[in-house]
């Protein structure tokens, strides 16, 4: 009966993240290219936007845990976990959808979308934190968590890399939905808002969680048992410093930063930011099929070290590309090439980071008794969205310093006369054209720099860390299994 159990949360648990994904990569690494490229900003403007997002993801940083709590003590019929997942994706298609279908602009803007963003950041925690909270309470052994992290990073992988392809394509350049930017973001928002709702619903109604644990007294909401639960896990508090260097090294280049500098540098066309993307994000299918092989063939210390040396050689060889050759199609090539072997990497150390996270749900228990599974899972989610934040600051902070938002904001106008039907869609893509060759070689540059030194930086700081801080190898989490499920037969 739990073998049969398990083989169909194998199946219907990983399908539930498609759509959530596909939110997760328009509003990630979508919504700063949207505002640049829809809406004229003065400096002081942008760095207000930039301050929300960061000023959101610190109110995270209390939301997510206090999430995690309530949902610790949640008892309903339908268990912990799946009261959040249908209120919290409901409450997020509606507010992506008015994040990308408004008619503001300057200040107001600005005001509207500093009350969205963070009604955003609230409801996408919602169902994020239950989401992946589910996973420790669907098995306790370590080949099928691996199992579980690794479908559903596939699912989520092909979800938000369908995102990523067709976004840019259908957002910029000739086969622009609508003819404009602005036109095109609000119909896509509509269209993944009704996407994630369906799949996600596939898992309340199908997956089958052990609630064993709801028997037990609830607890209480309290900031003490969540300051507790993170402060005594020193494992937690590595695995969760880890991930967020990770991230954020990881991020830079789809910030917004990675679309505009293909765009300087080959020209204004969404197909080949979408192309860019595909490829380079397409070895990561590998890992997302192959993972559970690979860490129990090599364990995940020897894979951490080979992932950084891959991920190294990628940022090495896309910025010697990029600085050396002539504009064109075969340095194109070369970069693309470069971002396959960066995200390699970085995306296997993602995969090491979150089952490294989960795993310390067994730890907590050892050590103090507790599970504490959504407290916990409640890190992933925070760390991944505070490092979104800030790699929203870097590459706004490089558009303004190199001098590049003039151009964005040029863009943007032309947006805009296209979307009033002002100019023709030709007349635009010339316009845009132009303006985008007047950019110096410098401008394009510093773009290029930041996306590869910073990362490069960041790469080699937190594989350090988590060789010389993390102790729940494969061996270690296997004995602690042991110890748990020997005192939990004593007490019986």
């Amino acid at each position: 009966m739990q073998k049969d159990n398990d083989r169909k949360n194998l199946i219907y648990f990983p399908l539930g993240t498609f759509g959530r994904d596909m939110v997760y990569a328009l509003v990630t690494n979508f919504l700063l290219t949207f505002i640049l490229f829809t809406q004229s900003l003065d400096a002081s403007q942008l760095t207000a936007i930039t301050a929300i997002m960061i000023g959101a993801r610190i109110f995270d940083a209390l939301n997510d845990p206090v999430m995690g709590n309530i949902i610790e003590r949640t008892r309903s019929r339908w268990g912990k976990f799946k009261p959040y997942l249908i209120s919290g994706i409901l409450l997020t298609s509606l507010v992506v959808y008015l994040m990308f279908n408004t008619g503001l602009e300057g200040w107001p803007f600005v005001v509207f979308f500093g009350i969205i963003y963070f009604s955003y950041s609230i409801a996408y925690t919602m169902h994020d934190i239950s989401y992946w909270g589910m996973i420790p309470a669907l098995s306790r052994d370590q080949e099928l968590r691996n199992k579980f992290t690794s479908r559903t990073t596939l699912v989520a992988g092909i979800g938000g890399t369908l995102a990523n392809i067709l976004i840019p394509m259908l957002t910029a350049g000739a086969f622009a939905i609508g003819g404009s930017s602005r036109i095109a973001f609000g119909r896509i928002a509509l269209a993944v808002g009704i996407i994630a709702p369906v799949f996600l619903l596939i898992t309340v109604l199908k997956v089958r969680e052990d609630r064993s644990d709801m028997e037990k007294q609830a607890p209480k909401v309290s900031f003490r048992k969540i300051f507790s639960t993170v402060r005594y896990n020193d494992q937690l508090l590595w695995c969760a410093l880890f991930l967020l260097l990770q991230q954020i090294g990881n991020g830079i280049a789809l910030s917004g930063l990675g679309s505009t500098y293909i765009y300087f540098e080959f020209g204004y066309e969404g197909g080949l930011f979408s192309l860019y993307t595909t490829l380079g994000m397409l070895p990561t299918a590998f890992l997302m099929i192959f993972y559970p092989s690979l860490s129990r063939k090599f364990g995940r210390i020897r894979l951490v070290k080979g992932l950084s040396l891959i991920a190294g050689i990628g940022y090495a060889a896309t910025l010697l590309f990029g600085l050396i050759m002539p504009s064109g199609m075969a340095k194109f090539a070369l970069i693309t090439i470069g971002y396959m072997f960066s995200n390699f990497g970085q995306y296997g150390l993602y995969l090491i980071a979150m089952i490294s996270i989960l795993n310390t749900v067994e730890y907590n228990e050892y050590m103090r008794g507790e599970r504490d599974e959504a407290i916990i899972a409640s890190l992933r989610p925070f760390f991944t969205k505070l490092a979104s934040a800030l790699t929203v600051l870097i590459a706004t902070g490089t558009y303004i310093i190199f001098g590049v938002l003039k151009y964005t904001n040029g863009i943007s106008d032309y947006e805009n006369l296209a979307a009033r039907g002002l100019i023709s869609e030709s007349e635009k893509l010339n316009s845009i054209g132009a303006l985008i060759q007047s950019a110096t070689k410098g401008e394009a540059n510093s773009m290029l720099i930041t996306m590869c030194i910073l990362p490069l930086l960041l790469l080699v700081i937190s594989s350090a860390l988590y060789l010389k801080k993390y102790r729940l190898d494969e061996k270690t989490y296997d004995a602690i299994c042991a110890e748990l499920e020997a005192r939990e037969h004593g007490n019986n």
